[in-house]
């Protein structure tokens, strides 16, 4: 299996929860697709986009279980990322995480498996 994340506001995810679906963020949406990262990949992410945010959760998902709509493209540093191109279905959620802000504005991130 392979495992992707998504760092997504809380309010957001418990959004999700009442729907039934993710359909991902106003970024994902004008990118016309949901915007995911590999476990090497989170704490760059959360840096570079969520610093100094509260209240964020960090979904797990296996990627296997999103089919051909899971495409791996080139972004930052010519690095391959997982884009999916469709909502995401809640039942191929593994996890979902806090991630808590410390003082200086960065966010602990949990050990993570690929």
């Amino acid at each position: 299996m392979v495992k992707i994340y998504k760092i997504c506001p809380a309010s957001a995810w418990r959004e999700a929860e009442r729907q039934g679906v993710y359909r991902g963020s106003a970024d994902d949406a004008r990118d016309g697709f949901i915007h995911f990262s590999t476990a090497a990949q989170v704490p760059e992410t959360l840096r570079k986009h969520y610093f100094g945010q509260r209240a964020l959760f960090l979904v797990e998902v296996d990627g296997d279980a999103l089919g051909a709509e899971l495409r791996w493209e080139r972004s930052r540093n010519h690095e391959l990322f997982p884009h999916l191109y469709g909502e995401l279905d809640l039942g191929a959620v593994i996890a979902v995480t806090n991630l808590n802000m410390r003082s200086d504005g960065g966010h602990d991130t949990p050990e993570l498996l690929p």
